[in-house]
């Protein structure tokens, strides 16, 4: 399987496509006001403590107070001041005993104490974040557990005597009051790799003790790494066919990057210079439009409908225009079979965890169920989030749970309707934004016109009229373009229309649908 990465930069936002045959599998996008929280360190203060939940609420310094469950503490509460000291209590009968672990939160955690968190989850609608005392430094090759003394070893490095070697010479690296997981790219490599990542964990936790020392809590002690360098960091292998990176800053950062990591890897990142917006290039603009949509058309007339609610996910399967050319049966296991896997497709493009239940086409025979039931599991084989599946039921339905770390790609995306109170949901003015960004650098390549009007709701025109050199201008610099923006109340604010003054016609639907030839 042919696995790459496109990554697209622009001022206000950072996308990240990985392809699978040329597919795309995931999607990631980074904006400045809604930049990753998971892996960072803050030094909070606990807030309430709540027996009847087993759980706390951290201030870390941001709207929402962090949840911190019980059994999410830590073993090595010893540096956070959390470890339930093991002194020795009295002597009874000329023998001396320890106390017994805590049974409960209140036992450990009181109002107004400082303890060190990492954040796990990002805050997902309502909830803020979920954060951890068990804290952890991902490097190339190892995660640095501080105040551990064990060392594990990824299950995906399958042969026992290399497990064995890593681990040796993982005890006879790392320093006392640390323990380690040996990370799957690890494998093969030689103990100067090991040695160096581990010395550049070591040093990163020493300062993040330094800024707890200075500062006042609730504050940040160490943010992780941002989306590109953490992929490039996680997911960047020898089986990675390519990079392709359209920003020659982004670029050299990840050279820069790999010298000190993976100089191997160097060649396998390509700068982009088509003319071509990239993600239109790769047919990558077309998927994410499409991952937008409540219906998805998978071959031959079938769809499935994927419904997000609160509590969970539900997606059902029809079989829509498609008839077959054979019996009713062999028709629903071949819809189902496509459904099967264009829905672990969607999933993990549009990052969706928690509960699901997919409503497969009732079939009759139990071995059609399985081959539905294994096809989709398949689907799944690499995924990064973890997931538990199950058969499918008699009703046809499978239920599955998959782990959930930031919100869906939907609610990045996307905001809530201000019609229907957030029952439904319109593209974001910053995405419309985006999107009008990208249509004029398509009118630079695929039309001749030099000269438009952009017409725009007064809510819209404000994102891309403001600051000294607004979004706008930056337009008509960057592609020699003239742009007049026109307010127009009756469009609603996730639409706009162009029109070339050159041609004096609307453009507006020019490139829709349009594929690049490349």
């Amino acid at each position: 399987m042919q696995k790459d990465i496109i990554i697209n930069v622009s001022e206000y936002e950072t996308r990240l496509a990985i392809l699978e045959d040329l597919k795309l599998v995931e999607l990631l996008v980074e904006r400045p006001e809604k930049e990753r929280m998971v892996g960072d360190i803050y030094q909070g203060v606990v807030k309430a403590v709540l027996p009847g939940m087993q759980a706390a609420f951290i201030d870390i310094g941001l709207d929402k107070s962090a949840f911190l469950h019980f059994s999410d503490i830590g073993e090595f509460k010893s540096q956070l001041d959390l470890l339930y000291e093991a002194d020795l209590l009295e002597e009874e009968e000329g023998r001396e005993k320890l106390k017994k672990p805590p049974q409960s939160i209140q036992e450990i955690l009181k109002e107004g104490q400082e303890i060190f968190v990492q954040v796990t989850k990002e805050p997902i609608g309502t909830k803020g974040s979920r954060v951890t005392t068990q804290l952890s430094l991902a490097g190339r090759y190892v995660v640095l557990v501080p105040g551990e003394d064990h060392v594990g070893v990824s299950r995906k490095i399958s042969h026992w005597a290399e497990k064995r070697r890593l681990k040796r010479l993982a005890y006879e690296l790392l320093p006392e009051g640390f323990g380690c997981i040996i990370r799957t790219v690890a494998e093969g490599k030689q103990k100067k790799e090991l040695k160096s990542d581990m010395k550049n964990l070591v040093n990163l936790w020493k300062k993040i003790k330094k800024q707890a020392e200075k500062k006042k809590a609730p504050a940040l002690l160490y943010k992780d790494i941002g989306m590109v360098s953490s992929i490039m960091r996680d997911i960047l292998t020898p089986e990675v066919n390519s990079v392709i990176v359209d920003s020659k800053k982004e670029y050299k950062k990840i050279i820069s990057y790999l010298k000190s990591t993976a100089r191997s890897l160097r060649f396998k990142v390509k700068l982009y210079d088509g003319k071509v917006p990239i993600f239109d290039a790769y047919n990558i603009e077309p998927e994410i439009e499409k991952m937008l949509e409540r219906k998805i058309w998978i071959k031959k007339g079938a769809y499935v409908v994927i419904d997000q609610t609160e509590a969970m996910v539900t997606i059902d399967v029809n079989t829509g225009r498609f008839v077959g050319k054979s019996t009713q049966e062999s028709t629903v296991l071949k819809t189902n079979l496509e459904a099967a896997k264009e829905i672990a497709r969607q999933i993990r493009i549009r990052d969706i965890g928690g509960l699901l239940i997919i409503d497969f086409i009732d079939m009759e025979s139990a071995e059609n169920r399985k081959k539905v039931f294994e096809e989709f599991r398949a689907a799944f084989k690499n995924d990064r989030s973890k997931n538990s599946i199950l058969p499918i039921s008699d009703f046809g339905l499978v239920e599955m749970t998959r782990e959930r770390i930031r919100p869906s790609i939907l609610h990045t995306l996307s905001e809530p309707c201000t019609c229907c109170q957030g029952i439904g949901r319109v593209i974001s003015k910053e995405t419309v934004a985006m999107k009008i960004e990208r249509w004029f650098k398509r009118a630079k390549v695929g039309s001749k016109s030099k000269r438009y009007k952009l017409f725009v709701h007064p809510k819209l025109s404000k994102i891309l009229t403001d600051g000294k050199m607004n979004r706008i201008q930056k337009l008509d610099k960057e592609l020699n373009l003239g742009i007049k923006l026109v307010k127009d109340e009756a469009l609603p604010p996730e639409t706009f229309k162009v029109f070339s003054e050159d041609e004096g016609l609307d453009v507006t639907d020019l490139f829709k649908g349009q594929k690049s030839k490349e």
